[in-house]
């Protein structure tokens, strides 16, 4: 076992990927001489040559584009889009070409490309570079999308996103980046969790808290924090966004009878109103309250001095656990006050 912070992780993760396979290529801007705006390229390029890990143009049609022709000729191109803001650009070429080719051709077409995508806020950038995209690209068909929480599902996830046959949206939260874990580098990816699996990182038996990507970490902390005033929190990784593990999902909320759902995104068509509706579908019996939302408000990303009022904190999980559990604002005209705030 090795100490690596996430970024090293991902890093670790795309060395043994271009090691194992001639056919994996990085590309995207500023990945090779600069390793990364991040730095989670960092000397790839001196080990593996400009011809595996490219600097492109400031151009992110222009990658996926070239990324496409790339999977046609059966190379497995890694594609880095700098900040989640930039994605948008190349927007058309994710959903209109990359994520329906294989349908289109009757499968005889299959182009395995994985875009990694730095995600959400915390870092006091402004729009552009602290967007939440999940949404988009979970509600297109052909797409899966998956994002990590730790150094070993970062090192190990991305590995299995790589050698995926499907295209991948692999997204990384940036605030994350420093977080240290142990990480098993000699681990088998064969007998590791399918990537399209959610995971029970804290077990628990009142309430279920269902999130992913950087507010794993916080969703943790409200589980001990939640532990202090005798209120069992079991918080669920749901890692993969498309497809969803229900299956993960559903049983937790079946053992527990309360589900908050958590996630940087607006509240608005976000992620979380899709795992409510999923749970209340397979859970309605179950439920002791209805279940409820913690998220980013309604309005463009803020600037610095606001984004703590716009990233679901600490405070903002435990004020939904209580109201699930009847010990808060839970009623009509108090989510009616919630919903007003969050837009």
């Amino acid at each position: 076992m090795t100490t690596l912070t996430l970024a090293k992780a991902l890093n670790a993760g795309l060395r043994r990927s271009l090691a194992n396979d001639d056919k994996v290529v990085v590309m995207g801007e500023d990945v090779g001489r600069l390793g990364g705006v991040y730095r989670v390229t960092d000397g790839l390029q001196k080990e593996f040559g400009p011809r595996r890990v490219l600097d492109t143009p400031l151009a992110e049609s222009g990658i996926l584009g070239t990324a496409v022709g790339l999977a046609y000729r059966g190379y497995r191109p890694v594609c880095e889009i700098q900040f989640d803001g930039f994605v948008y650009v190349a927007f058309d070429q994710i959903v209109s070409q990359l994520a329906k080719m294989h349908a289109r051709t009757g499968g005889a077409v299959r182009l395995p490309i994985t875009i990694r995508i730095p995600v959400g806020g915390g870092l006091g950038a402004a729009e552009h570079h602290s967007e939440s995209p999940e949404a988009y690209f979970a509600h297109t068909a052909g797409l899966r999308v998956v994002t990590v929480a730790d150094p070993q599902d970062a090192y190990t996830v991305l590995q299995q996103a790589i050698a995926c046959d499907d295209p991948v949206v692999f997204f990384e939260p940036k605030r994350r980046y420093h977080l240290k874990g142990e990480v098993n580098e000699a681990a088998d990816l064969r007998t590791a969790p399918p990537m399209d699996a959610a995971r029970v990182v804290v077990p628990g038996t009142d309430v279920t808290l269902v999130t992913f990507g950087s507010l794993v970490t916080t969703a943790r902390d409200a589980a001990v924090a939640a532990a202090d005033e005798g209120v069992s929190v079991e918080v669920v990784d749901l890692r993969s966004l498309s497809p969803i593990d229900h299956a993960t999902v559903a049983a937790s909320v079946r053992k527990t009878g309360h589900l908050v759902v958590a996630h940087e995104a607006p509240h608005q068509a976000g992620l979380g109103a899709e795992v409510a509706a999923a749970a209340t579908e397979r859970c309605f019996d179950h439920l002791e309250a209805a279940p409820f939302r913690v998220t980013g408000h309604d309005v463009p990303y803020p600037p610095a001095k606001l984004e703590q009022h716009q990233v679901p904190d600490l405070d903002r999980i435990l004020d939904g656990v209580d109201r699930v559990l009847g010990r808060g604002a839970y009623t009509a005209a108090g989510y009616a006050a919630f919903e007003g705030v969050a837009r």
